[in-house]
């Protein structure tokens, strides 16, 4: 097991407290650790000072400047290694961070896409903590946070590393995680721990965290309207945000159309009336809902006169800010299409399930006779072929292991199948019974790697299509990209978490000779 350490850095005086005890930690080293300089503007050297331990390790990268989802795509493609470990340029890891790190990804099933550390957020003792600090402990209870996040470097692959449309630290890290694991990976708790103790910020640092609402429109036309629920993710203020703007927008409005002295002399009361009562009402309302907010920021604080002077103060602008940030996200998401899994031209190899997505599903055939190919099969895989498509079958035929079937009969049902679909490239079976524990019966990688190897081809490289669940998930724990054909016996958490549906078998063709596969 390989492992690369990727750091995105703006070069804080914080780094080189990470390296002093990246350096001094038990455990075994990791390969490379990958500094991304992602300062904009021209390549300069990172101005601190390398431990001795990790001086033959430490690769320092110039970063495209674009935040920290380019940054760590920059870092992860340069790595050679079997796990990337990200980690943030201001935590500190933890004594036996390494040896922790190296127990945490022994042994992972190959369905684990990622193990996350846990951060822990050191607070004062002697008082409670700001508002700025209490925001920095939410990363103890964040779900996929890359402050200390390892994942395999097939999956960060398969998936298309970071998107890069999120430009700053704030959802790229949950839109990750969420295509991983409705694309059928896991991503599991590790028992590392990394401090992140709260950075030095300034009076305004509330209103400027406000820019990451125009992530959210992102996050919802990517992965719809259930993203926070999936990815973890609090509701948040967002509705008593827009109600304050809007009662600030209402005063503001009925102020405007007040007339002037010389028209309120002429008697003309009836407008001046109105406008009255929009602006009373719109400023009655604004007042209220930001003294709410100001509370409700100040109450769990430490109360002192500058704290309270600060919250008082943003909470006047943060709604507003807030509001034109989620606004500039919804403009700028408008014509973005749901999630995809793209290939880079189109697969160079398709792997097929057998029952349900080439012939209708007999449970735990033996008999040639009853093999009988699903509408527009053999016309959709001819389309393959003609396009120098190899293809191969996976297959879980746990009837051998259950005693229910022989080894021979499943060899003539297959043969019956490639007389009226074939010819396939290969024929990929799982014998095993659910209960004996293979590495190759899907869910599992194993059929998916092996057909991949039987062809030439590299899994990252294959498309896998099925009709259950378990397709999709064997497809991602290869690496490969899975493609859901849903029949009657097709569960609806099946089609909700899988990362491409298509129709039928025609339409599957249709977008991977395309190149591109459109999530719903």
């Amino acid at each position: 097991m390989s492992v690369a350490v990727v750091v995105p850095t703006l070069a804080r005086p914080s780094l080189a407290a990470l390296l002093d005890a990246l350096a001094a930690a038990r455990g075994p080293l990791p390969e490379q650790v990958v500094l991304v300089h992602d300062r904009p503007g021209p390549e300069a050297a990172l101005p601190v000072r390398l431990p001795a331990r990790l001086t033959d390790r430490v690769v320092v990268l110039s970063g495209p400047g674009r935040g920290p989802a380019a940054a760590r795509n920059t870092g992860w493609r340069a790595a050679d290694a079997e796990w990337i470990a990200f980690l943030d340029d201001d935590v500190v890891p933890a004594s036996d961070w390494l040896a922790r790190l190296a127990d945490d990804l022994d042994g992972l099933p190959a369905v684990v896409a990622g193990s996350q550390g846990r951060v822990h957020v050191p607070l004062p003792g002697h008082r409670r903590p700001t508002d700025w600090e209490r925001n920095v402990a939410g990363l103890e209870r964040a779900r996929w946070a890359t402050a200390d996040l390892a994942y395999r470097r097939v999956a960060l692959a398969a998936a298309g590393g970071f998107d890069e449309r999120f430009p700053r630290a704030y959802r790229e890290d949950a839109d990750l995680g969420l295509r991983l694991v409705r694309a059928g990976w896991r991503i599991v708790r590790g028992g590392r721990t990394v401090a992140h103790p709260p950075r030095p910020a300034g009076p305004w640092v509330s209103v400027r965290l406000q820019a990451g609402n125009a992530d959210d429109p992102l996050m919802r036309a990517l992965h719809g309207a259930g993203w926070r629920q999936a990815a973890g993710v609090p509701r948040g203020r967002r509705g008593r945000h827009l109600a304050i703007t809007a009662a600030g927008a209402a005063a503001a409005a009925g102020l405007a159309q007040r007339p002037g002295p010389r028209t309120r002399r002429g008697g003309r009361g009836g407008r001046s009336s109105a406008a009255d009562v929009l602006a009373v009402a719109g400023a009655a309302g604004w007042l209220a809902g930001t003294a709410e907010l100001a509370w409700a920021r100040i109450a769990p604080g430490p109360r002192t006169p500058g704290e309270v002077a600060t919250m008082l103060a943003t909470s006047v602008v943060l709604p507003a800010a807030a509001s034109v940030h989620w606004l500039r996200g919804v403009v700028a998401a408008r014509g973005v299409a749901p999630a995809a899994v793209r290939f880079a031209g189109r697969p160079h190899a398709v792997l097929l399930d057998r029952d349900g997505t080439l012939v209708v599903d007999v449970p735990y055939n033996g008999d040639p006779d009853k093999v009988e190919p699903m509408p527009g099969a053999r016309a959709a895989l001819d389309r393959l072929r003609a396009a120098d498509v190899p293809l191969a079958v996976v297959s879980n035929q746990s009837g051998v292991g259950r005693g229910l079937l022989t080894a021979d009969q499943v060899a003539a049902v297959n043969r019956r199948v490639d007389e009226l679909l074939g010819p396939f490239a290969h024929w990929a079976v799982c014998p095993h019974a659910p209960g004996e524990g293979c590495g190759c019966r899907k869910p599992a990688a194993g059929l998916v790697r092996e057909a991949a190897s039987a062809l030439g081809v590299p899994a990252e490289r294959c498309a896998v299509v099925g009709d259950i669940g378990a397709d999709v998930a064997a497809a991602a724990a290869a690496g490969a990209h899975g493609v859901l054909v849903p029949t009657a016996r097709t569960r609806a958490q099946e089609i909700e978490a899988a990362p491409v549906v298509a129709p039928d078998l025609d339409a599957a063709v249709d977008l991977l000779l395309g190149g591109q596969v459109a999530r719903r």
